[in-house]
């Protein structure tokens, strides 16, 4: 089974290691997820599971939806993801729950999440531009200056860095230690920094990364 659970960030942390060493973590809240639906290759054409997250209230729930949670014997929740497997998996079964003891201490986890919007930006904040000499009259120092070229190609190339949205995308954080798990309460600590702001939501997954990382 691919192992995938959904949660919250809540907040940044720190511990100390037996050097006396401050490492960075962030605290996650993850699970309890119930497993809604199974795909089977057989039936579907592919192997995948399908989990919740999160409390809503029922008037909130579509008929649809409620009828969908109904028939796998589990609460409503608020956020619904699905989890592509390989054919050979072994699924879990549909009402069973998933929380945060499905991972352990020392894996190496994958975390998406939406990072923080900081709205219209230059190319400054942006792109960490230099900007240009604030010197001999000149007024405008923050922009990017030239962006194409006149005869040739005469056109803006694909991708060029530019002022524009920033932030408020989906990003993932590779190859982060699980260096606490508080199944009790449904918490995960890891080393590093995650995307987005507390509250926001998150998938941790286990990471092909750092199973490589771990090798050596």
């Amino acid at each position: 089974m691919t192992k995938t659970l959904l949660g919250r960030k809540l907040r940044m942390t720190h511990m100390y290691d037996e050097n006396g060493v401050v490492i960075p973590m962030t605290a996650l809240q993850v699970g309890p997820c119930p497993v809604v639906q199974v795909k089977k290759t057989e039936s579907d054409g592919y192997s995948a599971y399908q989990i919740g997250f999160g409390e809503i209230k029922e008037k909130k729930v579509s008929k649809p939806l409620r009828g969908h949670f109904d028939k796998a014997g589990v609460d409503s929740t608020r956020y619904l993801r699905e989890v592509r497997c390989n054919k050979d998996d072994e699924l879990p079964e549909i009402g069973t729950t998933l929380s945060a003891d499905t991972f352990a201490e020392g894996e190496f986890v994958d975390i998406t999440g939406t990072s923080k919007g900081r709205g219209f930006a230059g190319v400054v904040k942006r792109h960490h531009f230099r900007g240009q000499a604030a010197s001999h009259g000149q007024m405008e120092t923050r922009v990017s200056g030239s962006i194409g070229a006149s005869s040739y190609p005469s056109r803006v190339f694909r991708g060029q860095r530019m002022a524009g949205r920033m932030g408020g995308t989906k990003v993932t954080a590779l190859g982060l230690k699980v260096a606490k798990v508080d199944a009790e309460n449904h918490l995960i600590y890891v080393k590093g920094c995650v995307p987005g702001p507390p509250g926001r939501l998150i998938e941790i997954r286990a990471s092909n990364r750092g199973k490589a990382l771990k090798k050596k």
